[in-house]
């Protein structure tokens, strides 16, 4: 079931907005009032190009693409009236760069209880980067069923792609280099919300920073 109210509830492991203090790095590039417009948008679209939401799952990428997926399946809801089914999607152990990247722990894999056999699947991510975290997703997913079509919308493409990947849905496209960081953080899971750009090393496979 979709939670209601979902971008005024902050995770109590991050400081709210505005109170902590801190001095973050870099620029931020996407504000909390131009995520929601944009995850309006690709509610909006993902609507438009499957003909309404029948036979539609949305499946986010853990950790930050769980509550994107949530959030845009309530706008889903809003203009539907269909509550849109919602789960999540662990790719730890699918990606290629485990050896290079040390492994988190295992995230939480639920897939709704229709399943996927034979549905239009969602997958929502917070950054798009190298492809290889999608790849992965589409890999585990293989284990779990056979959609019918499967679909990716992202918060945002900072480029920089090394497989053929592309996303179908896009918040925002954020020209970037190498050599900086795309840092999302979300209320769910951080307290607070924006985009942020900064310089810094290339974190490949940490979820927040690149994909």
């Amino acid at each position: 079931m979709v939670p209601s109210g979902i971008e005024q509830q902050p995770d109590q492991q991050g400081p709210p907005s505005g109170t902590s203090g801190e001095e973050r790095p870099g620029r931020v590039v996407f504000d909390a009032d131009e995520i929601a417009r944009s995850l309006t948008r690709i509610g909006h679209e993902i609507l438009e190009r499957n003909r309404g939401a029948e036979d539609l799952v949305l499946l986010g990428v853990p950790s930050r693409g769980v509550p994107l997926a949530q959030r845009i399946a309530a706008r889903i809801a809003a203009v539907e009236g269909v509550e849109v089914p919602v789960g999540s999607l662990d790719i730890t152990f699918y990606r290629d760069d485990l050896r290079k990247n040390p492994a988190r722990g295992p995230q939480h894999t639920e897939i709704p209880p229709v399943g996927i056999d034979g549905k239009t699947v969602v997958l929502v991510d917070d950054v798009l980067y190298s492809g290889r975290t999608v790849r992965a997703a589409l890999d585990a997913m293989n284990d779990l069923g056979r959609p019918d079509v499967v679909r990716l919308a992202v918060l945002v493409d900072r480029g920089h792609r090394e497989l053929p990947i592309r996303a179908d849905h896009v918040g925002k496209n954020l020209p970037s280099a190498r050599s900086e960081r795309v840092m999302v953080r979300l209320a769910e899971t951080d307290g607070y919300e924006e985009v942020r750009i900064a310089e810094g090393p290339s974190n490949v496979g940490r979820k927040g920073e690149q994909a």
